[in-house]
């Protein structure tokens, strides 16, 4: 099963990591667009507790289908299995999802662009919880374009949105139970 390296850093300041990588002569993959999550499980939660995921995304034109294993963090990367497959309609795969038992346990957006720096994938998240950088490709490629965006891997996080947002919402109860802009 193909395995993803990911490192996910929280910043402060997304216009400079942005001008840092047009001044590396990075590719801009994306431009800024909206981004649709719907995180699914079964009733009893059954791959949260396993530490999986199942996700669905609409990106743009893009629709995709996501299974990830449970991860484990090596020096600040994120390395678990995943699988993933182009679907076509959103609205027709939730159904069929629900008919095989997976409901959606967790929605949430953000606004990402995607960057291309040798053969990393630099994705510059913004969401209602604060801007992250999410960096995916091989783990020494990574800490090398950490390095040059002025990021420390020691700083990955490896909580997924989803577990980063009910962090949220336990010393903001107020917030709403998904994680959509206002």
């Amino acid at each position: 099963m193909p395995e993803e390296r990911e490192a996910k850093l929280p910043v402060e300041d997304l216009p400079k990591v942005r001008r840092r990588l047009q001044a590396l002569g990075a590719h801009l993959e994306t431009p800024p667009t909206r981004e649709s999550n719907w995180v699914l499980d079964d009733l009893s939660g059954s791959l949260y507790h396993r530490g999986c995921l199942l996700r669905l995304r609409q990106w743009g034109k893009q629709h995709l289908l996501t299974f990830k294993g449970p991860g484990r963090m090596e020096g600040g990367v994120k390395v678990r299995k995943e699988l993933e497959t182009g679907v076509e309609h959103v609205e027709k795969t939730l159904p069929i999802l629900a008919e095989l038992g997976f409901a959606v346990a967790f929605f949430y957006e953000k606004e990402r662009e995607s960057w291309r720096v040798g053969s990393v994938t630099v994705a510059l998240d913004h969401t209602p919880l604060g801007d992250f950088v999410e960096l995916e490709g091989e783990a020494e490629a990574l800490g090398a374009v950490a390095a040059q965006l002025g990021l420390d891997l020691r700083r990955a996080v490896a909580a997924t949105y989803a577990e980063l947002w009910q962090e949220h919402r336990r010393k903001h109860p107020q917030a709403p139970a998904h994680m959509v802009f206002p």
